[in-house]
């Protein structure tokens, strides 16, 4: 039997990869009054991300839309960086919320949100331990070593809605990894690799928390996200180093989360100084 291409669109090209069922997804995930509008399935596109925020722009979609694709031939993390993954390696896929009864200043916790919802998932479904890098990193440990295994990419959509994207990695191989430095479920000791039940767990503990913030008019303290964040966040207690726009960083202690969601770091000079946006390099194992 000739082997075929992992690439190869046929349902049973890679049988270690088995493709994800729309049809099930939405029997198990779609239902009366809940989050979940419609789940599509898309053999590979560009970025979920762009198409879903396409979408969105065009209208006819609505709220709950979610798009995952077995591939992605051009998915953008923080800071418009690329990356890619062999077919069906991997979780990647795109939700549209729109938070109306949430004030705008509150939307900047929605990739923090997404980020709980993610490791609680996994937890559940996959047995791995896992922990947050602020503001949107999935981390593993594999083989005694912190590797991201995840990522989240919020953007804009229109004037009442966010695309919160996910990408992670589940059956990649060491030889498969992007860069030395990335892990995935299967590398850091996954009970299972199975995408379909992962993915269920992921878009259920994101509704769940999604629905808890909103119902709490955002506020991250009332709802919990505050707390539960802080407490699975491995940049917290570090010594870190924010890269920061306008080529300027700070290197300090991470402290603490603010009620915006920013990160606070301590500086030698004995300044708190909130962060909102940039990119932070853990200096110093927790």
């Amino acid at each position: 039997m000739t082997p075929q291409n992992p690439s190869d669109d046929s349902r049973w090209s890679d049988l270690e990869r088995p493709p994800l069922n729309a049809t099930a997804l939405r029997r198990g995930l779609v239902r009366d009054g809940g989050l979940y509008r419609d789940i599509e399935v898309v053999p590979r596109t560009g970025s979920t991300n762009s198409d879903l925020v396409a979408r969105a722009a065009a209208g006819g979609i609505e709220e709950g839309a979610v798009l995952v694709a077995e591939e992605q031939t051009a998915a953008r993390g923080r800071l418009d960086r690329r990356w890619s993954a062999p077919p069906r390696s991997g979780l990647f896929f795109s939700v549209l919320l729109k938070p109306r009864e949430v004030p705008v200043a509150r939307w900047g916790w929605l990739p923090l949100l997404t980020g709980v919802a993610v490791a609680t998932g996994l937890a559940r479904a996959a047995g791995v331990d896992t922990a947050l890098k602020w503001p949107n990193d999935l981390l593993v440990t594999v083989g005694g070593e912190e590797r991201k295994a995840g990522g989240i990419l919020a953007e804009r959509a229109g004037d009442d809605g966010v695309v919160i994207g996910v990408g992670i990695n589940v059956s990649l191989r060491a030889d498969e990894l992007p860069v030395p430095q990335a892990g995935s479920l299967a590398l850091a000791g996954a009970a299972g690799t199975d995408r379909d039940p992962l993915l269920r767990a992921v878009l259920r503990a994101l509704e769940d928390w999604y629905g808890r913030w909103r119902a709490a008019g955002g506020d991250p303290s009332v709802c919990g996200l505050q707390e539960t964040y802080t407490a699975g966040c491995a940049t917290l207690g570090r010594t870190v180093r924010a890269e920061l726009p306008g080529d300027r960083s700070v290197v300090g202690e991470a402290v603490a989360l603010d009620g915006d969601g920013r990160l606070v770091i301590a500086t030698g000079e004995g300044v708190q100084e909130p962060v909102g946006a940039g990119d932070i390099v853990h200096l110093r194992p927790a």
